[in-house]
């Protein structure tokens, strides 16, 4: 099976678009400020972004509306050469953990994480789809322990099922993850040490002792 190379194929899109001169919409899926922080720089430069911030798998309830504010005030901070717009979708804990149910031990990395991708790129196509946006994509690739072959898998298929382009992308890639840890420092971001969910924050408390 060969193997994709999801930032190779995202540079031939954006090449493109410098080509024709043209600056789409896009639908920015965030998980969280730090995460989005690259993210935003680079691809601010080819799109006017809405980021959306819809995450319920988010545990506890303090840290959701913590990371919500930090997305915001990043957003008003960042210099981004094309509009960046803020969106809060619905906080649906119970959907989180009716979409996990049976899951729940299964370690970080696996079938529950892959559950959750698709319900918050899911969503996120929906709404690119209802607000008559160019592309959908998502931040979570950035993270060196999410599944970027299975994130660009889920988003493919949902871009046949709601008819809006997907943008493939491994953000991690071209030392993105890097470049998002030093804007975090730069903006002063609060920055989480763990994924959302209160079975990746066990996991990590666990994983202290």
């Amino acid at each position: 099976m060969q193997k994709h190379n999801y930032q190779k194929e995202l540079e031939k899109i954006l090449a493109n678009l410098v080509l024709k001169a043209e600056t789409p919409t896009l639908l920015l899926h965030s998980c969280c400020a730090p995460c989005s922080s690259y993210v935003i720089e680079y691809l601010s430069q080819y799109f006017k972004i809405t980021v959306f911030y819809y995450n319920p798998n988010i545990y506890p309830d303090e840290e959701y509306h913590l990371r919500a504010e930090e997305q915001k005030k990043f957003i008003a901070d960042f210099p981004a050469e094309n509009p960046v717009k803020f969106l809060e979708g619905e906080f649906a804990k119970d959907l989180f953990y009716q979409t996990v149910q049976g899951l729940e031990d299964v370690p970080e990395g696996g079938e529950r994480c892959f559950l959750c991708y698709e319900l918050r790129l899911r969503r996120s196509a929906e709404t690119a789809k209802k607000l008559g946006l160019d592309y959908f994509t998502t931040t979570l690739s950035i993270s060196p322990l999410k599944n970027a072959a299975k994130l660009n898998e889920i988003g493919f298929k949902l871009e046949e099922a709601y008819g809006v382009k997907y943008l493939p992308a491994d953000f991690k890639k071209n030392n993105g993850y890097k470049r998002s840890v030093e804007l975090s420092a730069l903006y002063q971001m609060y920055r989480q040490d763990y994924c959302g969910c209160i079975f990746s924050k066990r996991e990590r408390e666990k994983a202290k002792l």
